[in-house]
């Protein structure tokens, strides 16, 4: 159709694990000979999907396999799903930074991409230069450009340092000078990564904003990633959740979201912890299960608003003795909106243990104040001043009801995400 934008056909990308400079010149000349005669690739091999939570045999994975898609102009389309889903392989083909090995990629007009920090930033160059240099990138005149350019500045807050060469910049600087740039030269398509996160909440907010706004009244198609649900929501028209390199799931936003997270939601055994999931850190203590218990110390499976709840965690320590452990543990909605974090430092409390020593830590939480129906609880240790174990899965799921959290013999069965209690009283 007339006003499709991009058109994915049966793309897939392919990579071999641990192997550098692995195409040769005779072996691309023998594709070509054999593709001219119409026979088939003489290298290709039956390999994996990309499964990071499982090693496979294969040295050839499969990042991207079979991805259909279309986007027609003014939409924008969220892409979701768990790390090493294939997320970024696709917005890197699409942005022409890599190729497919098999497939079409059909774009009408210029595409500004945001993937990495700093992508398209020349280092010696100041962030003026740089701007002048990503606008010819895209086929547009000095003329245009500077026309675009005090726009640029004033949303990215550079103003100041807009002639200092942009490797002196922070991090959050280079971020919201490269979205300013993507979001205000002339460009048909707008691709953005993850990249966002790395900003400031304020920043988030007035990205999010601009690009709604640049879909709304320019007519420009925008390719999202986030793992931020409540950004999803709220910004895309629809969207596609990735697994394994595959398309899962296509739809609406709220589809694709409740998909999911009905997938992503899951609670860990103890063997699942300890096994083979993706987590970072020295490993020098481990979690290796979690579970729920009332005031009492009873197991439990959900938790009513109001009530006192011990959030219990059990951590194994390697083969040296610890003399400082610092557990961390956060609250997330189910659009992945972190609500709370704490560790126990907070609190000026530390723990020690012995090498192969395993123990058990509650915290305790009186008048549990969320409302969230499930909330997902995540984890992170520190031991001796250093990253331990930060498993990038859920450590489990907090199943919550309705509870009579003021005391009142009533049931509060509010819509907002948490409750408070205060005292009243008349000034005299």
């Amino acid at each position: 159709m007339s006003d499709t934008v991009i058109k994915v056909e049966n793309l897939s990308k392919q990579y071999r694990l641990g192997v550098v400079g692995t195409g040769t010149l005779s072996h691309d000349l023998s594709r070509w000979w054999h593709g001219l005669r119409g026979k088939e690739d003489p290298y290709h091999i039956i390999d994996e999907t990309n499964d990071i939570s499982s090693k496979g045999r294969s040295t050839n994975v499969w990042a991207l396999r079979d991805i259909n898609f279309d986007v027609k102009k003014g939409e924008i389309l969220g892409v979701i799903g768990k790390n090493g889903a294939g997320k970024s392989t696709l917005l890197k083909i699409l942005s022409r930074v890599t190729a497919p090995t098999k497939g079409t990629v059909k774009a009408k007009g210029r595409i500004a991409s945001l993937l990495d920090v700093g992508t398209g930033f020349h280092p010696e160059l100041s962030g003026r230069e740089n701007v002048f240099l990503n606008g010819t990138i895209l086929g547009m005149t000095r003329a245009e450009i500077k026309n675009k350019l005090d726009e640029i500045v004033e949303f990215s807050g550079t103003l100041r340092y807009i002639d200092t060469p942009v490797k002196r910049y922070s991090t959050g600087m280079r971020v919201r000078l490269a979205f300013a740039v993507a979001a205000h030269l002339e460009s048909e398509i707008l691709i953005v990564d993850e990249v966002l996160a790395v900003g400031d909440a304020e920043f988030q907010k007035k990205a999010l904003g601009k690009m709604h706004g640049v879909a709304k009244d320019s007519g420009r198609t925008i390719l999202f990633v986030s793992h931020n649900m409540a950004a999803i929501k709220t910004l895309c028209n629809k969207g596609i959740l990735l697994k394994n390199g595959l398309i899962d799931f296509r739809g609406s936003t709220r589809a694709c979201i409740q998909e999911y997270l009905a997938q992503n939601i899951a609670e860990y055994s103890l063997h699942e912890l300890e096994g083979n999931i993706s987590r970072s850190g020295n490993g020098k203590v481990k979690f290796i299960a979690f579970h729920l218990e009332n005031e009492s110390g009873d197991l439990i499976n959900y938790v009513l608003t109001g009530e006192t709840i011990a959030l219990v965690f059990k951590i194994k320590v390697a083969d040296r003795s610890i003399k400082m452990i610092d557990i961390g543990f956060s609250l997330h909605n189910h659009y992945n909106e972190r609500l709370c974090f704490l560790y126990s430092s907070f609190q000026n409390t530390l723990f020690s243990a012995d090498e192969g020593e395993t123990l058990e830590i509650r915290c305790f939480i009186k008048d549990f104040p969320f409302t969230g129906r499930k909330l997902v609880v995540r984890g992170r240790i520190e031991a001796d001043g250093s990253e331990a174990d930060w498993p990038k899965v859920n450590l489990g799921t907090i199943d919550v009801e309705p509870g009579d959290f003021y005391g009142t013999g009533k049931i509060n069965d509010s819509k907002d995400p948490f409750l408070i209690k205060g005292t009243w009283d008349i000034v005299k």
